[in-house]
């Protein structure tokens, strides 16, 4: 009886626990890629970039290229400070 209980007081707030980590996963999903970020991608990209590129999509391929992108950035602050 208690298990149920419990069962029926946890699971909306898991729900939504669930709901509020998936907006936050899905956020950069529905950030459309703009032409500009397209011509620096064919510019710079990496054959891994483009394999997943093929593979995977655009979605996908710019997401590795940003988080390479990223990681150089942060590599290049460190190295001033």
């Amino acid at each position: 009886m208690t298990v149920v209980a419990l069962i029926v007081i946890l699971f909306p707030p898991m729900v939504i626990a669930f709901l509020l980590v998936m907006e936050r996963v899905e956020e950069p999903l529905r950030r459309p890629t703009s032409p500009r970020e397209v011509v620096e991608f064919l510019e710079s990209a990496t054959q891994g970039e483009v394999d997943t590129l093929a593979a995977s999509g655009i979605r996908r391929a710019m997401a590795r290229w940003r988080r390479r992108r990223r990681s150089r950035a942060q590599q290049r602050s460190e190295t001033l400070v």
